[in-house]
C-alpha cells in the first residue's frame, strides 16, 4: 500500500500539538464505553494517482458506534464535505471532522439548548461563542463551523499521521477525549460515500 493512501486512510502515529489553536468546547458524553480493543473495518478508497478502487483495512481503537442519519444529518455530512474540499485539504480531513461531529451533535446542527446546554455551544461542533468560535450565527452555519474546525485541525502538526481522536481532541480539547475514535468507521464510510458525489 503506497504511503499517501496509509496517511489518508489509516491514520497513524501521533505528535503534540504545539501553538495556539482556539480553547474548543467540552464534548458531550460518550454513549459508548471505550474498550481499548481494536475493531477493523473495510474501507474503500481511490488511489491518489490511479482513481482505481482500493481496499484497505482500518485499525479503529475501542467499540465503534453508528447511528441511522436522516435527511439533515446526511446534509450536513455533504455540507462538511464540501467546506473541507474548499479548503483544499484530504480526505482524512473530512473523516476527522465528520467524526468530530457525530461526536459533538449526532451530525445535528443544534442551537441554544437552554440550561442543559454546556456551556454555550452550538452547532455542528458544538463551538462555543465565548471561546472566540464565531457568532451563534456564524457557528450555526455549517460550511463556516466545518472551516472554522479545519482552520483549528491544520494548526496541528502532524495531524495526518495521528489517531483520529488525538487529532479531534487536539482542536475540540474535550472532557472525552477518547470518544471521537468510537466513530471513526461511520465517518470513513461517508466520506467514501460521498467524497465523489
Amino acid at each position: 500500500m503506497n504511503t499517501i493512501l496509509r496517511k489518508s486512510v489509516l491514520g497513524i502515529a501521533g505528535l503534540a500539538f504545539t501553538g495556539g489553536v482556539f480553547a474548543g468546547p467540552i464534548a458531550a458524553h460518550a454513549d459508548t464505553p471505550h474498550t481499548g480493543k481494536p475493531v477493523t473495518a473495510t474501507v474503500h478508497a481511490d488511489t491518489p494517482h490511479t482513481g482505481k478502487p482500493v481496499t484497505a483495512t482500518v485499525q479503529a481503537e475501542g467499540k465503534q458506534s453508528t447511528i441511522d442519519l436522516n435527511g439533515e444529518q446526511t446534509a450536513n455530512v455533504k455540507a462538511i464535505i464540501a467546506a473541507t474540499k474548499k479548503a483544499g485539504l484530504p480526505e482524512r480531513a473530512a473523516v476527522i471532522s465528520i467524526a468530530t461531529s457525530l461526536q459533538e451533535s449526532k451530525l445535528e446542527n443544534l442551537g441554544h439548548l437552554g440550561d442543559t446546554n454546556d456551556h454555550d455551544s452550538l452547532g455542528l461542533f458544538q463551538q462555543r461563542p465565548s471561546s472566540g468560535w464565531g457568532t451563534p450565527e456564524q457557528i450555526t452555519d455549517p460550511e463556516y463551523s466545518t472551516l472554522a474546525f479545519l482552520k483549528g485541525l491544520k494548526q496541528v502538526d502532524g495531524w495526518q499521521d495521528m489517531p483520529l481522536t488525538e487529532a479531534a481532541q487536539t482542536v475540540q480539547v474535550s472532557a472525552y477525549p477518547d470518544a471521537y475514535a468510537q466513530w471513526e468507521n461511520q465517518a470513513t464510510d461517508l466520506v467514501t460515500k460521498h467524497w465523489n458525489k
